[in-house]
């Protein structure tokens, strides 16, 4: 089993966060609670300085580079966004060149803001596992660091979020938490073990990207196709090993949500608090909605983990 970070672990981690920012609100929303039929808090991880929860495993990643010793002149990895710009933000702040590799057809505006914290951008397959393998390519060709999307010292950062979510609304009965390769919902894990809290961790995943729920069915890693247009930060084909180790002995249990209920909680998120929701950001409120039944009387957790989505997909998601 990999190792998940300890208490110390993340309060050290957090250390390193907050040189670059403080920590993100939490919010009970009144409107987003009635729709819900129970309590809902949000975590506003779209309120970050690059709009998504990863840059905080990018912070933690760096540093312990520099910690070891072991900054590298150039890094390469690959991404459909918010990796990508956390990457980004990090290198730039170690003076470390940045290469990132994303698929054809990836969010226009995510691909501007990568290019805008000096990142080279290289399109490359069709999906994020393409995209993930030419970069590994690229990496052994240049003698290059290829800086991963699942890593402990990714997830020491990203589990911050949760262990400020635990702190701050202790009485938290269950939290939703989106699916990509598996560094936020093994954070959640971590930081809920850290904290000895007792909310139960739910999976959600795309219909459309099924990866996790076919490799937990099996009991082991299944390729499955990406179709979803919508939920992009959710679109993997092929999960981690470890990760999928992690989600079999502590997940409660998984959510599938189609790209019609990510459009709908889009919908709804902005009329109920006005903050924008990518698709994979919606996906942790998509869930809770379709299990509103099951979640009278509990305090429920959800998490607005990004908001980068190009201005022409909310805009035709809204109209």
């Amino acid at each position: 089993m990999m190792h998940l970070p300890d208490l110390p672990e993340i309060e050290a981690a957090a250390q390193v966060v907050y040189r670059q920012f403080q920590a993100t609100p939490q919010y009970r929303w009144a409107r987003l609670s009635d729709r819900l039929g129970t309590d809902c808090w949000v975590k506003h991880e779209n309120h970050t300085p690059v709009g998504a929860f990863k840059i905080r495993g990018g912070l933690t990643y760096f540093d312990q580079l520099a910690q070891t010793g072991a900054l590298p002149r150039e890094v390469i990895s690959a991404t459909r966004g918010n990796h990508g710009q956390s990457i980004g933000w990090a290198a730039r702040a170690h003076g470390a060149a940045c290469t990132i590799v994303v698929p054809h057809g990836n969010s226009v505006e995510k691909n501007a803001a990568m290019r805008a914290l000096g990142v080279t951008l290289i399109e490359h397959g069709d999906d994020f596992q393409a995209a993930r393998e030419h970069a590994q390519q690229l990496a052994a060709e240049r003698g290059a660091h290829m800086v991963p999307s699942f890593h402990p010292a990714l997830i020491s950062g990203v589990s911050t979020y949760w262990w400020e979510f635990f702190k701050a609304v202790p009485q938290l009965d269950v939290v939703y938490v989106p699916i990509g390769l598996g560094s936020g919902v093994c954070a959640a894990i971590a930081a809920k073990l850290a904290l000895n809290h007792p909310a139960r961790i739910v999976g959600v995943v795309s219909t459309l990207a099924t990866t996790y729920a076919d490799s937990l069915a099996a009991g082991h890693v299944v390729e499955a196709q990406v179709s979803t247009r919508l939920a992009d930060g959710m679109a993997v084909r092929v999960a981690d090993a470890d990760a999928l180790a992690v989600l079999q002995q502590h997940l409660d249990h998984l959510v599938q949500v189609s790209d019609a209920d990510v459009a709908q909680a889009m919908r709804d998120l902005f009329t109920d608090t006005h903050n924008v929701a990518e698709g994979a950001g919606a996906a942790s409120f998509a869930a809770a909605m379709q299990e509103r039944a099951l979640l009278k009387g509990q305090v429920v957790g959800t998490t607005l983990c990004g908001g980068n989505v190009d201005a022409s997909v909310f805009a035709q998601v809204i109209s």
